[in-house]
């Protein structure tokens, strides 16, 4: 069983058939069991354009949360469940030694590790702590 937590890059990556997914990245979400966003990376989404460090092809608001691909647990069609932060999460973080400053893919790393998923990720810095890491 393939339980997939994409990292915020993959996400968008993915939501916007950008080529900078290679194709056996988007056949391995494809074809996973499930798949998950952590409600840290829309979160950090949501930060990043409003400080205008990302933009995005659509519309963040609509194409989530207007037309009806976001709910309080899946991102439909696409059939992604939003992982929301849990207590134990924060713990985690708290624990997690040092090799990695980012508060967002901090707790990603806390999330993969606490649910026993496989991070889809290119963040080599991942590779310090004991998770499960795919990218080709």
């Amino acid at each position: 069983m393939t339980n997939l937590l994409l990292d915020t890059h993959a996400f968008i990556w993915y939501s916007e058939d950008d080529p900078k997914l290679h194709d056996s990245i988007e056949i391995e979400i494809e074809t996973a069991d499930r798949i998950y966003i952590s409600t840290a990376s829309l979160w950090e989404i949501g930060i990043k354009l409003s400080i205008r460090k990302l933009s995005l092809r659509s519309n963040y608001e609509s194409s989530l949360f207007q037309r009806g691909y976001a709910n309080e647990s899946s991102l439909e069609p696409a059939g992604i469940i939003l992982l929301p932060i849990t207590f134990a999460d924060i713990v985690r973080v708290m624990n997690l030694p040092l090799h990695h400053r980012d508060p967002f893919d901090r707790i990603l790393i806390a999330q993969a590790i606490n649910n026993s998923l496989t991070l889809m990720s290119c963040d080599a810095a991942f590779t310090a702590y004991p998770i499960q890491l795919r990218w080709e």
